[in-house]
């Protein structure tokens, strides 16, 4: 059995059957991910703040990006390993869009790679018809848009149409230009519940959500979240373990194990005739 495909996801979709996906940045995590049975693994840019102790996305490079998603490669067996194109390293012109998106398949192994969208992003939209020409499987990423930030002025929830966010109208509109342009997947991020349903119902590719309601076809969700590994929770979110107390109650009790001296036990220590035999 091999990795989850395009028509396998496809097929899914058809049938109604909800897709799942979650980040992971590293071998541990990503093969407990995909032993999980998640169909997709993102390997996200998200890894800025969650997995390098950076502020945000924008500082995570390409090298990072590829490292990561390669680490993830290693480690799945099942589920499709998406790589996360990093700020900057698309969009720039159209060779070194191209060259960068197949660092990720020819280099770290991603089966598919993923570009945030603008409102009627034309430069990004003609890089992702260009990769799909060439044979590269593209993720498009609608409503909020984390590299663009700075821009936007914050983390605002998209499709309110209160003069802070992307218009209904505008991110139905860039959905369908994805899918025109060869996108089988589009990650909705942050926005409203009607707005989800507004551009699931306009595309007739699988809409994957992240705080973007119930009327997708798709969640993801990041994976420190959902371990509870993050110093911040999300409205968007929901957190399924309490790993941040786990860790810190294991490291305390190694540390008081050592100052006592009850680590390392015998069980612990080699013997010298054990280790000539």
């Amino acid at each position: 059995m091999g990795r989850t495909s395009i028509p396998e996801l496809n097929e899914k979709y058809e049938r109604g059957t909800p897709l799942t996906m979650l980040t992971a940045y590293d071998a541990p995590i990503a093969r407990q991910v995909d032993s999980g049975g998640v169909d997709m693994i993102l390997v996200g840019d998200s890894a800025g703040d969650n997995h390098l102790g950076y502020d945000g996305t924008l500082p995570v490079t390409l090298a990072e990006a590829l490292s990561n998603t390669a680490a993830v490669d290693r480690a799945v067996e099942e589920a499709m390993v998406i790589g996360d194109m990093p700020f900057l390293s698309y969009g720039t012109s159209l060779e070194q869009s191209v060259e960068n998106a197949g660092r990720f398949m020819k280099e770290a192994g991603a089966d598919a790679v993923k570009l945030e969208t603008a409102p009627y992003g034309e430069t990004t939209i003609e890089i992702v018809s260009r990769l799909t020409e060439l044979g590269v499987p593209v993720v498009g990423h609608i409503g909020l848009t984390p590299q663009r930030m700075k821009q936007i002025g914050g983390g605002y929830v998209q499709g309110r149409g209160d003069g802070s966010s992307a218009t209904v109208e505008a991110l139905v509109e860039t959905a369908e230009s994805l899918e025109a342009a060869g996108a089988f997947s589009i990650i909705l991020e942050a926005v409203t519940e009607e707005t989800g349903r507004r551009v699931t119902d306009a595309v007739d590719v699988p809409t994957i959500g992240i705080g973007a309601g119930r009327y997708v076809d798709g969640q993801v969700l990041v994976v420190t979240d959902v371990l509870g590994l993050s110093e911040e929770s999300y409205r968007l979110s929901k957190q399924y373990a309490d790993l941040n107390s786990v860790v810190h109650a294991s490291v305390q009790s190694y540390v008081d194990e050592v100052r006592s001296g009850a680590f390392p036990a015998a069980e612990h220590v080699f013997d010298p005739v054990e280790e000539q035999e």
